[in-house]
């Protein structure tokens, strides 16, 4: 049997180290590449989400998707740091940029505009070999 595991990669890495064993693939969202955005709108951390990617890559088939939020992630200059991180993981890692729709808690914002999802597949794929745009 092989096993996926989708997971916002917010976990301990001693969490992860009893789970590598059993998962072949992962799917991680990075979901941005601030610490504001993850600290003040998701109520998470980034360091812990970077902290679990570095380790899962050296285990398992890791894939990474950012779902652009706009007016939260949606700069060039984001992915672009973004990018040069994972291309310093390995820059075969897959990443699948997302097209937001208001649902749930981010109703009041409108869906990520089409365009600007490929503008940052474009920027994104100067750094990573795998780069695909996802929802559109």
């Amino acid at each position: 049997m092989q096993n996926a595991m989708v997971t916002n990669g917010t976990a301990e890495l001693a969490v992860l180290e009893e789970l590598l064993p059993y998962i072949d693939a992962m799917n991680i969202d990075l979901k941005g590449f601030t610490d504001r955005y993850y600290t003040e709108v998701l109520g998470g951390n980034r360091k812990m989400v970077m902290d679990f990617i570095e380790r899962a890559v050296r285990d398992c088939h890791v894939e990474l998707t950012t779902l652009i939020v706009p007016g939260e992630n949606d700069s060039i200059e984001e992915m672009q740091n973004l990018t040069k991180w994972v291309a310093g993981l390995d820059r075969s890692i897959p990443l699948h940029i997302s097209r937001f729709f208001p649902r749930f808690h981010m109703t009041d914002r409108d869906a990520t505009d089409v365009a600007r999802i490929y503008e940052l597949v474009e920027t994104a794929r100067a750094e990573l070999d795998h780069v695909y745009p996802g929802n559109c």
